[in-house]
């Protein structure tokens, strides 16, 4: 019964008018490959808090970048940019400039995130330290000044907390639908984790599929372990189901 219901609510919600009031709607207003990563990328680090705030935000960002994230990158110099007005909550600008710094090597010395995601997965082919070897990646070769934002934008795996918009991330490029655009096929979508974050998590609760009271590692474990006993080939898709039950029972 439960299953029906969420198999329902994914038909009605994993459409393209999704898009339109979702973090997701930066990587499809960009064509090339390279531009829908860095842009996927930077979406999802300031995709937390009220939405409508973080998709200004966003809008701005990439208004800066004369809406070319990639050869923005390639062509940034971070003691002469024009990143301001780009502090949210946590993160000011400087760790934004710290982050874009270290892209802008990445992408020079001809590797792109996608590399450095499939690198770092093929360590030992597991998501989780997967994500730490990605932001020790990040973390190394910090070398100027930031603020503690900077590791909200990208927060350390080694803490356990649920590393939502990383989730997030990976369900966007590696599983393909109306929605998320499957770009990355390096890991099958099998092993994605759910995006857990605390409108997630209580929606679950209720639902009996998450029984953890906290929302960290585990509980996003947990979480993914039950929806694989719905479909074990893609439990992440479960994330639309979540979202519309929500939306419909108003939690």
């Amino acid at each position: 019964m439960l299953k029906t219901q969420l198999d329902n609510y994914i038909k009605e919600y994993e459409t393209k008018s999704f898009i339109e009031n979702d973090p997701i709607q930066f990587i499809h207003r960009f064509d090339s490959k390279q531009d829908k990563e860095i842009a996927g990328f930077i979406a999802s680090m300031f995709a937390y808090g009220k939405r409508e705030i973080f998709i200004t935000k966003l809008n701005h960002i990439f208004n800066l970048m004369d809406n070319k994230p990639c050869d923005y990158v390639k062509s940034f110099n971070y003691k002469s940019n024009n990143i301001t007005a780009c502090d949210y909550r946590f993160s000011k600008d400087c760790d934004l400039i710290q982050i874009l710094k270290i892209l802008n090597t990445l992408y020079c010395e001809n590797e792109t995130l996608e590399s450095l995601f499939q690198y770092s997965y093929s360590q030992n082919r597991e998501i989780w330290n997967m994500f730490q070897c990605v932001v020790d990646y990040f973390y190394s070769r910090q070398d100027i000044e930031i603020t503690k934002g900077f590791y909200h934008l990208l927060p350390n795996p080694r803490k356990k907390s649920a590393l939502k918009r990383m989730n997030m991330l990976m369900r966007w490029f590696v599983r393909k639908s109306e929605v998320d655009i499957g770009i990355w096929n390096f890991v099958n979508k099998s092993e994605l984790l759910i995006p857990l974050d605390t409108h997630v998590a209580k929606i679950s609760r209720k639902l009996g599929l998450l029984k953890r009271n906290d929302n960290a590692y585990e509980s996003v474990i947990e979480l993914t372990n039950n929806l694989k006993m719905f479909d074990s080939s893609d439990p992440v898709k479960y994330d639309f189901a979540l979202f519309g039950y929500g939306v419909n029972n108003k939690i």
